[in-house]
């Protein structure tokens, strides 16, 4: 399925920006970057499920927030793009 990641995390302090390097960094693990703090991530539950659990641990629920868009499967249709970074089939190769 295919599951929206955003992110918004306070860096007025350098625990903020440790934080933020931390959210990005697992989340260019498990998907790719369409916006700074957008990332659109193909994985079943199981898979959110772990990377909810990382995120959750990372962030300061007082300062920072997530949100998770759960797409499903049938996310193509679902899905326009316009403008600059052209889109990619996240289930096409990778290497061409």
């Amino acid at each position: 399925m295919l599951v929206l990641i955003t992110y918004d995390v306070n860096t007025e302090s350098n625990a903020g920006k440790t934080r933020l390097r931390k959210v990005a960094k697992q989340c260019v693990n498990h998907g790719q970057r369409v916006q700074n703090s957008v990332f659109e991530c193909i994985m079943d539950y199981t898979q959110c499920r772990e990377l909810q659990d990382i995120l959750e641990k990372i962030i300061d629920k007082e300062k920072d927030s997530l949100r998770f868009y759960f797409l499903g499967n049938n996310y193509k249709s679902k899905i326009i793009h316009i403008g600059a970074k052209k889109s990619f089939d996240m289930e096409g190769p990778l290497i061409i």
